[in-house]
């Protein structure tokens, strides 16, 4: 039996070092996982930093790919990745980072164990989720969310700015 392709979505981010050539390789590098895909990205966003911690602005963008990799493998490949381009542990809740890879969205999978909990539960107060989010994907469905246009029209804007 093959695998059947499911739709996700991952959210990049980073604002420490080369922010956006970081988050380029990451893209590329995401297109060549295992039965991975990229088929759509979203413009490049500078956001404020979400959360307690005082820090540098962020860049971001969403991509959506195309997978047959099970949530946790995916998850796990892009905590990889994010050790290969340099993150260093420990992953400090909202602080400063080389890259953040998250998985928003799985085909239509809920889970909500202590490594993964799908859909992402701060897609519905993140600017820098739902506005690149958008880009790609606004007539997207969340389950037990709503929509991704309207979603992203409720959300407050915190200054955040597409970038060329």
């Amino acid at each position: 039996m093959r695998a059947i392709w499911h739709p996700a979505y991952i959210g990049l981010g980073s604002n420490v070092g080369e922010s956006r050539p970081c988050i380029e390789r990451a893209i590329l590098e995401i297109d060549q996982f295992e039965a991975t895909r990229v088929v759509a990205r979203s413009a490049f966003y500078r956001s404020a930093p979400f959360g307690p911690v005082a820090q540098a602005p962020f860049i971001n963008a969403v991509v959506g790919v195309l997978t047959r990799a099970e949530p946790l493998n995916l998850l796990r490949a892009l905590r990889a990745l994010e050790v290969q381009l340099g993150r260093s542990p420990p992953r400090q809740r909202w602080g400063p980072r080389e890259i953040d890879l998250d998985l928003l969205l799985h085909g239509d999978a809920r889970l909500d164990t202590a490594e993964l909990t799908l859909p992402h539960p701060g897609i519905p107060e993140r600017d820098f989720v739902l506005y690149p989010l958008r880009d790609i994907a606004p007539p997207l469905q969340i389950a037990g969310l709503g929509r991704v246009t309207e979603l992203a029209a409720r959300v407050p804007d915190r200054g955040i700015e597409r970038l060329d």
